[in-house]
């Protein structure tokens, strides 16, 4: 028997609650007192490191960009993709936007570097300064501490103005977007009617052909439309982008000046120290500009080159998946082409004729979809293992990197800004070479990998389509009594045939693959020579620059030392915009491109309308019976739908890309 007592029940519950919080107190006071004990040791390390986290936040990415050598990494890593799963046709477009989004992020590390090395140059500045005497330590530790905070504020209103513009732009966007492809599809719901009411008065077979020629022009209606506002869009982003890249320029120097201008009002600076400290900065930003010139052109240069590798192996890749099919196929026609032989000789009754292509057709299939099957998974691993391969090298560079940026620590707190832009042009143009011979030894390796990776399979499905045929269709032959020398006669000629057809698509591939490589030697060649152009171009423009501002000074004008000062100013803030963008020009020309080939379409796509329109109008006073009428406005409507699917899978003429370049 068990007997309940409420007091017993009330008591042990209070006693068990009591304990609990006297423990509980007592293990929140033990570790308050580890973290005090551990506050106190720790408290000015994490004061430095907050300190570094706040001055250095944005020290590292233009626009908050991250890790650029990460995504420059990942980036690199959509080759994989582009060589091993793209359409063979599809690739050069794939590998254009790979390069547009390749140039943008170049054009943000650049923008990184000249933000850096322009802070850094200040500071260096001002120590040589309270070197020379020129400045008091405490001066130059409170107008350092005011440069890193306006540097740090200009970064975070840089960066939330850069995040206002992508809302507002990606906004409109859709919202154009949204109501093109909308006109789009109410296009296409209007014809789809259209085709029913008509399709409702004709046979299934006709009926079903013109549905499918409607369905194709509007996927490739609807695809062109993507893609035009695709490239609308990616012009908007990157004139914002230019915008507040050269916005930064100008505050950077702003800020300069500003804390000049007042220094001296204040009389913490003297005049004169202050004209000698504008000289030197109106110099130093000229060896910046020509470094940045420099920096530039060099990454076109070695951008451009890999491009033109890679495109140089999808031309090889696109000629081996060619000799693959055709070796594949010239195995495969052999099957029906033997039993015909047999049929036509008369050693194969007509009756099973029909039977037996229709079963050769079926095992040629199963064979071609596990030879497109087996290849998607290989491809799939293959791809897997190199990209791991090849960020785990990248990875590794990186880290040598990091350590190198490291040892230029020292380079920052030099009285030599020489010295210092030097150290910064070795280390920035020693790595681009280096990324970009690894860049190169990876695409080369991917290239021969899936060249082993397709031929492999290829030698196994042409064996699978021999055996088909030896084992399975000539041993059916004998039985149907064919005469079994004949049989073998002809399957001997076919392996000559098959010898010959090797030896065929060897040449061709020999012949081509040398065309493209002496293709791609000359497109090295020009580069080289655009590099040196480009390099003296922008050079004589720094010359002119000089000389005009030289000749501004030298001008005898009644101007204060304020306005002599803001003159200065605008002329920095002026050259300081003149250099170029990476991936502007070839946005641009995409852009250029599009409006060409649109405006070109819409002329012939109103043609072909107005053909319709004309011939429909013909047919009709001419057609009197209502099945014939159909029947034949069918066949006009089925003409003219082949003809704009034609339009559209046109590719650009010559003489539009003339205007492009011509335009540019």
């Amino acid at each position: 028997q068990i007997l309940y007592s409420h007091a017993i029940h009330a008591s042990g519950f209070f006693i068990a609650f009591f304990v609990s919080l006297v423990l509980t107190c007592a293990a929140f006071f033990i570790v308050y007192r580890t973290q005090i004990l551990k506050w106190s040791f720790c408290s000015e390390n994490q004061e430095i490191q907050h300190e570094l986290s706040r001055n250095h936040k944005l020290e590292h990415s233009l626009f908050n960009s991250g890790d650029l050598f990460s995504e420059d990494i990942i980036m690199n890593d959509q080759i994989i993709n582009i060589l091993s799963f793209e359409d063979s046709g599809n690739m050069l477009q794939a590998l254009e936007d790979l390069e547009v989004a390749t140039l943008t992020r170049a054009d943000a590390d650049l923008e990184l570097y000249r933000m850096q090395i322009c802070k850094e140059v200040i500071a260096v500045m001002m120590k040589n300064m309270v070197l020379s005497h020129s400045l008091f330590p405490h001066v130059e530790k409170r107008m350092s501490s005011v440069f890193k905070k306006q540097f740090l504020a200009m970064e975070k209103e840089i960066q939330e103005e850069y995040e206002r513009k992508t809302v507002a732009l990606t906004a409109e966007c859709n919202l154009e977007t949204r109501k093109k492809m909308e006109a789009q599809h109410q296009k296409a719901r209007n014809a789809n009617e259209e085709a029913e009411e008509l399709m409702k008065k004709m046979n299934e077979k006709p009926a079903v052909e013109y549905r499918s020629l409607l369905d194709r022009l509007h996927r490739l209606e609807q695809d062109h439309l993507k893609r035009f506002l695709l490239v609308k869009q990616e012009e908007y982003f990157a004139k914002a982008y230019r915008q507040l890249a050269v916005t930064q320029r100008k505050e950077l120097h702003n800020i300069f000046f500003t804390q000049i201008t007042n220094a001296t009002f204040k009389g913490e600076l003297k005049l004169e120290a202050a004209k000698t400290l504008v000289e030197d900065y109106s110099k130093i930003q000229g060896d910046i500009e020509e470094l940045m010139d420099f920096l530039q052109a060099s990454k076109k240069y070695h951008l451009n080159r890999r491009f033109a590798y890679r495109e140089y192996l999808i031309s090889k890749i696109q000629l081996r998946d060619s000799q693959a099919s055709a070796l594949i196929n010239a195995a495969a026609t052999q099957i029906p082409s033997l039993i015909n032989k047999m049929e036509r000789a008369g050693h194969l009754p007509e009756s099973h004729l029909g039977v037996l292509l229709d079963r050769a057709e079926a095992e040629i299939n199963s064979v071609k979809q596990k030879f497109d099957h087996d290849l998607k998974q290989e491809k799939q691993k293959l791809c897997q293992k190199l990209i791991t391969k090849r960020r785990r090298e990248m990875l590794q560079k990186k880290e040598h990197r990091k350590e190198q940026l490291s040892l230029g620590d020292p380079f920052r707190t030099t009285k030599e800004v020489t010295h210092y832009l030097s150290h910064w042009k070795k280390l920035l143009g020693d790595h681009t070479i280096e990324f970009e011979e690894l860049t190169e030894k990876f695409d080369n390796e991917a290239s021969e990998d899936l060249k082993e990776l397709l031929f492999s399979l290829t030698e196994k499905t042409v064996e699978e389509l021999k055996r088909v045929q030896y084992g399975i269709f000539v041993q059916e032959l004998v039985k149907l009594s064919v005469p079994k020398m004949f049989l073998l006669e002809a399957v001997e000629e076919h392996k000559k045939e098959m010898v010959v057809k090797h030896e065929q698509l060897e040449r061709e591939e020999h012949d081509k693959s040398m065309a493209a490589e002496e293709l791609l030697q000359l497109t090295r060649q020009k580069l080289s020579q655009e590099l040196e152009m480009s390099l003296l171009e922008q050079k004589k423009l720094r010359s002119w620059e000089q000389l005009v501002f030289m000749q501004l000074l030298s001008l005898p004008l009644s101007l204060s030392e304020e306005e002599l000062l803001r003159m200065r100013q605008e002329l920095h803030c002026c050259f300081s915009q003149v250099d170029s963008s990476l991936a502007w020009p070839k946005i641009r020309a995409r852009t250029l491109l599009q409006a060409f080939e649109l405006e070109q379409k819409d002329t012939e796509l109103l043609k072909v309308d107005q053909n319709l329109a004309m011939t429909s109008k013909q047919q009709h006073s001419k057609m009197k019976k209502p099945g014939s009428r159909n029947r034949n406005k069918l066949d006009i409507l089925k003409k003219s739908l082949q003809d704009k699917i034609f339009i559209y899978e046109d590719s650009m003429k010559d003489e539009n890309l003339n205007k492009v370049s011509a335009n540019l």
